[in-house]
């Protein structure tokens, strides 16, 4: 119970600091709001996809959703822990009383608080400012909190176990460069179906894929299924390529994470 309410008190820290944090707020927090609201105000009302007739909110909400999950995890969790390993804070925080559980919890406290907001303001942001009509059924929002935990998860241990790859001086290259990379061949910002085959292969071996598939399976309506690569909306092998990645991700974090920086001990 100590290492919970540490836990808690440390996620309330973690908030704060991030909250001060201007470039990680607005590059892993307000960026999918913005691409968003610039790609709905870009491409107006109507856009055809699969011979349906969608707007541009209702088209690149799925895609910003899924970029959104993987920012406020991945790329927060892998530049956070690379610049308190860095600048020590992570050494003085392993010779305090503090129990290490504890630190992981606060910044399992800020993936989900950060990555919840975010997508609350997400869809009240499509659906107030762009009329996007949001699911009705139980087993879509289902679907959408499996994904979402899944993704999250899976983000934040691969985003701690990539922390040890990096140097907070190199870390905005290594971390943001492949996240940019995967976001545009992954269809986030594209249909899918227009993406390169061999661009596709390569896609589908990483997690945003997986997500954004998933969320297009929350708000697209069925007909759209037959676009995707296997033809169909796939849950179970969404289901099993997240798990696999979750579990390579906590796997990879007990055996790499260090609390000193390179060279020190």
């Amino acid at each position: 119970m100590n290492a919970l309410a540490l836990g808690v008190d440390r996620t309330v820290l973690e908030l704060k600091m991030y909250s001060r944090e201007k470039e990680a707020v607005f590059f892993s927090f307000l960026f999918p709001i913005l691409m968003l609201g610039l790609f709905s105000v870009i491409f107006g009302d109507q856009m055809e996809a699969g011979g349906s007739q969608m707007s541009a909110a209702e088209y690149f909400l799925p895609g910003m959703i899924s970029a959104g999950i993987l920012l406020t995890s991945f790329q927060t969790m892998a530049m956070s822990v690379t610049a308190e390993r860095d600048d020590g804070t992570l050494k003085r925080l392993r010779s305090t009383p503090m129990p290490p559980v504890s630190y992981f919890l606060g910044k399992v406290g800020l993936v989900v608080v950060t990555a919840l907001a975010q997508q609350v303001l997400l869809l009240a942001v499509a659906r107030f400012a762009f009329g996007v009509d949001l699911p009705d059924t139980a087993d879509r929002w289902f679907t959408f909190a499996w994904v979402f935990g899944l993704g999250a998860f899976a983000g934040t241990v691969l985003g701690t176990a990539y922390s040890s790859l990096a140097s907070a001086r190199s870390v905005g290259a290594i971390v943001i460069a492949p996240m940019l990379i995967l976001q545009f061949i992954s269809g986030v910002y594209f249909a899918f179906t227009d993406i390169p085959s061999w661009l596709q292969q390569i896609a589908s071996v990483f997690p945003l894929k997986w997500i954004a598939q998933g969320m297009r399976s929350v708000f697209f309506p069925d007909s759209m299924a037959s676009l995707e690569m296997g033809g169909a909306w796939e849950p179970g092998r969404t289901a099993m390529v997240l798990g696999v990645w979750a579990v390579a991700g906590l796997v990879l974090c007990v055996l790499t994470f260090r609390w000193f920086k390179r060279g020190t001990t």
